[in-house]
């Protein structure tokens, strides 16, 4: 490995803070062009770069590994690694309306669970406090005891290490405490295995998928265009979800401009006509 790609993984692991799969992302993706060239990244050109990454058919692969070498050259050129530096333009690729799930679908989902043992009434809990909350569930899974205050959630484990305080619907914390009063064991974090430890993300997923048929970061998606087509403004919803950017934030709008385009479709006498 280079000493420029070195300084540049302790950049953003220390000063940018970003969380450990974002950097093994962006060292899978530098390291394997220094790999395959055996040379420093900063002695290859454009050219040589766009023709190993023409190579990747997916778009969204190609851009996640450009994003990755235009962060590097950036920052080498603000070290002085490099005298300049000319970003590579991203490939366009279609906008996809994130995946959500409606209150109903939820309320259906959690219809099917067994709440007479602890396990049921723990999956009964997570699922609605994903909702209610808008958690990611590395932060749903870092949760302690201490983090529920009153009818507050203080989310410490945040993504970029940026925490939050969000509200908490008193139903969610109303199940959180059916499912932490049957536990007849001492725990440190609020989401358990039947062992009494943490539940890991590949059970979170499980519980999830059994139920609603779906990752649990799709509760997340659901919580924000549930905000956002109850009319909450989109600001708001950036800093309960704890988006950095309001780019980021602002997909869930096009939600609302095809519920917009949907109500036209069907109430408006003039779209089913034709000239």
């Amino acid at each position: 490995m280079s000493r420029e790609l070195e300084a540049f993984l302790e950049y953003i692991i220390v000063t940018k803070t970003l969380s450990k799969k974002s950097v093994e992302a962006y060292k899978s993706d530098l390291l394997q062009l220094e790999e395959k060239f055996q040379k420093p990244l900063i002695n290859l050109d454009t050219p040589t770069i766009l023709t190993l990454l023409s190579n990747y058919k997916n778009k969204r692969t190609l851009n996640r590994k450009l994003s990755s070498i235009n962060a590097f050259f950036d920052f080498c050129y603000k070290e002085e690694f490099i005298e300049e530096f000319t970003k590579i333009k991203s490939a366009k690729t279609p906008k996809l309306l994130p995946k959500f799930l409606s209150y109903e679908d939820i309320q259906r989902g959690l219809s099917l669970i067994d709440r007479s043992t602890w396990i049921g009434k723990r999956d009964y809990a997570l699922i609605l406090f994903l909702f209610a909350s808008g958690a990611r569930i590395s932060e749903c899974l870092e949760l302690s005891l201490g983090d529920i205050e009153g009818e507050w959630l203080h989310i410490r484990h945040a993504k970029g290490q940026k925490e939050r305080i969000v509200p908490l619907a008193k139903v969610a914390r109303d199940v959180i405490q059916e499912y932490l009063d049957a536990l007849s064991f001492d725990k440190e974090f609020v989401w358990c295995n039947y062992k009494g430890t943490k539940l890991s993300r590949i059970s979170a997923f499980k519980i999830s998928q059994k139920y609603l048929g779906v990752s649990p970061h799709v509760l997340r998606h659901s919580y924000a265009t549930s905000l956002i087509r109850g009319g909450a403004d989109i600001r708001v919803v950036q800093e309960l979800l704890g988006h950095s950017s309001l780019l980021t934030t602002q997909i869930y709008t096009h939600i609302q401009k095809q519920d917009l385009k949907d109500t036209v479709d069907v109430c408006h006498p003039m779209a089913k006509e034709s000239f």
